[in-house]
C-alpha cells in the first residue's frame, strides 16, 4: 500500500473524529430539551423494527439504489437519535439495545442491566406484564445483542448459554429468524441442559422448514421459529443470498402479527441484524439488500396498522451507524453511479464461503489469477477488458494490482487481523479478494467507508400511531424506550427488578 493512500485513510479517520467531536457538542448543548412523553389513550399493539447498523446514509442510499421511498421514510415522525454509550462515545449493539429496550445507559456488553449489572425491566417484559403476547424476531441469531437486550439481562453478550436459557424461560409468545449460538452450553461453566429441550419442556413449539412454518396459527401456542439455512454465526442468509426456500424477515413478521394477534394486544421487536455485518465488511450492495428486505417487514407492520390505526404504534430506528458509509467518493467527485451495485450477485460471505473456498480445493498448487477472472465477473459485475473511460464496469490498470494481490492473500487463506494497520486498513479482517471487490465496486458507484466498525453518527427513529408525536425532534436512544413506556400507558421511567443476573463465565 502506497504511504499517501494510509496517509489518506488517516485523514479520512481523523475527519470522522472531528465530526464525532461537533455532533457530541451539539448534543450537549441540546441536552437540556425537555422530553416529550405521551399522554394520551394508551396503545394496544406496539411495533419496534431496529435496523441494526442503519444510521442515516444506509436509509439514503438504499434510497438513492432503489429510486424509491422506503416505507420507513413516509411515516409522519421523524427524530435524530444519539446513540452513545454510558462507557464509550461509539456504541455497541448490547449497550444500545439495552437503552432502547430499558431506558437505561449501559456499558458496552451489557446486557439488560445498568453499569452497576442490575437488571432493568424491558418494555417487552413490562407488555408482557400488561397481558400482551410478546415476539421477537432478528435475522442474526435470537440469542445475538439485540433481540437479547429484550428478555435477557447478563453480564455480557458472549454469554450465549445464559441468553438461551433467559429466552427458554422467558415465557414470551414468539421468537422468529436465526439459531442459538451455544444451546448445549458449551461454553459455559455450568449448563443445565440443552437449550431447545428446556423450552420445549416449556411449551414452546420449534420449526424451521418453511412449510411447517407457514402453516402456524395462533393455536401453536408458543413458537420459536428459524430459517432453516443459517449461513453464518446461526443466522439467517443475507436477502442477497437467499433462496426461494428461506424464509424472509417480512414473512418473519407477517406471521408473528398473526400468531400474536389477541384482543390484550401484543408487543412485538424486529431486528434486521445483518444490516450491520455487511456494514462491517464495507458490502454495500448486502447492506443496502439486507435494508430493502428489512423495509418489506416494516411493510408488514403497517399493513396491521390500517386496520388498526387508534391503537397501532409502530417506532423504526437504528442502534447505530456501522462502517461510516459516504454518500460521495473521491474518485467519481460528485457523480453517482448506484447502478453498478446492481452488477453484484451475491454477498461478499457467500463469495467467500463457496466460490473462493471452492476454488482453493479444486486448483490446489496450480491456482491462476487467471483462472478466476470469470468468476469475478459473474458475480460483481466487473470486468478485466475494455476501455475505462467508455464502460464504468471496466477495471482499471491499479484495480487490477489491487485485486491480484488480494488473490494471493486468499489463496494463502489470509484473513488479515488488525495486528498490522496497514492490512486492516485495507481489508478489515475479512477476505481480502471478497473484500477488495466489494470496495471497488463501492468507488464505481460514488460510495465511500470510513471503518469496518461502528460510527458516533446519530441515526433516525421514525414513527406512525398513537402517540407517534412524541417520536419528533432530538433526544437520545435511552428516550425511545421511555416513550415507548408512555404510549403503552406505563410510567416513564427506568425499572430495576429483583433478578439474579447471570455472572459471567
Amino acid at each position: 500500500m502506497k504511504r499517501s493512500h494510509i496517509d489518506r485513510a488517516y485523514a479520512i479517520n481523523a475527519l470522522c473524529v472531528v465530526t464525532i467531536a461537533i455532533l457530541f457538542l451539539l448534543h450537549a448543548g441540546l441536552a437540556g430539551a425537555e422530553t416529550q412523553f405521551y399522554k394520551g389513550k394508551p396503545a394496544k399493539y406496539i411495533l419496534f423494527f431496529i435496523g441494526d447498523g442503519m444510521g442515516i446514509p444506509q436509509r439514503s442510499a438504499t434510497e438513492a439504489f432503489t429510486g424509491k421511498k422506503l416505507a420507513m421514510d413516509t411515516l409522519p415522525a421523524q427524530g435524530i437519535t444519539t446513540t452513545y454509550a454510558n462507557d464509550r462515545f461509539i456504541t455497541g449493539s448490547a449497550a444500545s439495545a439495552t437503552a432502547m429496550a430499558c431506558g437505561q445507559k449501559t456499558n458496552i456488553n451489557y446486557i439488560g442491566v445498568d453499569p452497576d449489572y442490575k437488571a432493568v425491566k424491558t418494555i417487552a417484559e413490562m407488555a408482557k406484564e400488561q397481558g400482551k403476547k410478546v415476539g421477537i424476531i432478528s435475522s442474526v441469531s435470537i440469542d445475538h445483542a439485540t433481540p437479547a437486550a429484550f428478555y435477557a439481562h447478563v453480564k455480557t453478550r458472549k454469554m450465549y448459554y445464559e441468553i438461551g436459557l433467559a429466552l427458554a424461560n422467558s415465557n414470551f409468545d414468539f421468537f422468529g429468524g436465526g439459531g442459538l449460538l451455544d444451546p448445549a452450553g458449551k461454553k459455559s461453566k455450568a449448563p443445565r441442559g440443552d437449550v431447545l429441550e428446556i423450552a420445549k419442556k416449556n411449551g414452546y413449539t420449534t420449526v424451521s422448514k418453511k412449510s411447517e412454518f407457514m402453516k402456524l396459527t395462533p393455536k401453536a401456542g408458543k413458537v420459536i421459529a428459524c430459517n432453516e439455512w443459517l449461513q453464518d454465526s446461526e443466522a439467517m442468509p443475507y436477502s442477497i443470498d437467499a433462496r426461494e426456500n428461506d424464509i424472509s424477515l417480512a414473512e418473519f413478521t407477517a406471521k408473528a402479527i398473526e400468531v400474536l394477534d389477541n384482543p390484550d394486544g401484543f408487543f412485538l421487536m424486529v431486528e434486521g441484524g445483518k444490516i450491520d455485518w455487511a456494514c462491517h465488511a464495507n458490502d454495500a450492495t448486502a447492506a443496502l439488500e439486507d435494508t430493502i428486505a428489512f423495509d418489506d417487514a416494516v411493510k408488514e407492520g403497517l399493513k396491521f396498522y390500517q386496520q388498526h390505526p387508534e391503537e397501532t404504534l409502530i417506532v423504526v430506528s437504528g442502534d447505530h451507524e456501522c462502517g461510516g458509509l459516504t454518500l460521495g467518493f473521491a474518485g467519481t467527485k460528485y457523480a453517482s453511479n448506484y447502478d453498478v451495485l446492481g452488477k453484484q450477485k451475491l454477498s461478499f460471505q457467500k463469495f467467500s464461503d463457496e466460490n473462493i473456498k471452492k476454488y482453493r480445493e479444486t486448483c490446489g498448487t496450480a491456482c491462476k489469477f487467471e483462472d478466476i477472472k470469470p468468476m469475478i465477473t459473474e458475480s460483481f459485475g466487473l470486468k478485466f477488458e475494455g476501455d475505462p473511460s467508455s464502460d464504468q464496469m471496466v477495471l482499471e490498470p491499479y484495480q487490477v494490482t489491487q485485486i491480484q494481490e488480494a488473490f494471493q492473500r486468499s489463496l494463502a487463506g489470509e484473513e488479515e487481523k488488525s495486528k498490522d494497520s496497514t492490512t486492516y486498513l485495507l481489508y478489515g479482517g475479512y477476505d481480502p479478494l471478497a473484500v477488495t471487490l466489494t470496495h471497488i465496486l463501492n468507488s464505481k458507484a460514488g460510495l465511500g467507508w470510513t471503518s469496518y466498525s461502528h460510527t458516533g453518527v446519530p441515526v433516525s427513529t421514525s414513527a406512525i400511531g398513537a402517540g407517534s408525536e412524541v417520536f419528533n425532534g432530538y433526544y437520545d436512544n435511552t428516550d425511545i424506550a421511555l416513550k415507548v413506556m408512555s404510549v403503552m400507558g406505563l410510567p416513564a421511567e427506568v425499572q430495576h427488578v429483583d433478578q439474579k443476573v447471570a455472572a459471567a463465565n
